[in-house]
């Protein structure tokens, strides 16, 4: 069974918590940063990673959840499927703007950042023990 974990309620737990979320925000855009910079032959800056980073993952949770939730009714076994391909294509459209590339440039982002982020992940287990949230898809 999977628990759920619980928000902080007092107001020094909230502090931490919202502080960890942006440091975490921060490393996470590092590796969009880099494979922004190797897609766009360097015309990319660390704020279109940061923006895209953010606005990439909140509009891929709102899409999902929306056609998700509107779609369950009408089409419920295909649904999430849907949903998940729809908001694919979204967070791709969100990179492809805020890098000014094509398509296939938002994808190669998208791939080579995964790519930068598992190695970073394994170099920082292996050398301090630590490692970033489960969120590979494989």
């Amino acid at each position: 069974m999977v628990s759920i974990p619980t928000l902080p309620s007092d107001l020094l737990g909230v502090l931490v918590f919202v502080i960890g979320l942006v440091i975490l925000w921060a490393i996470i855009s590092i590796p969009v940063y880099f494979a922004g910079k190797a897609i766009t032959h360097g015309k990319s800056g660390f704020g279109a990673a940061m923006g895209a980073t953010l606005g990439g993952g909140i509009a891929y949770f709102i899409v999902y959840w929306l056609v998700g939730f509107f779609l369950g009714v009408v089409l419920p076994d295909s649904a999430l499927p849907l949903a998940t391909i729809i908001a694919v294509i979204v967070w791709l459209a969100i990179y492809k703007s805020s890098f000014e590339t094509g398509w296939l440039g938002a994808l190669g982002i998208v791939i080579l950042a995964w790519l930068i982020l598992l190695i970073l992940d394994f170099v920082l287990v292996r050398s301090f023990h630590v490692t970033f949230p489960d969120f590979f898809p494989f």
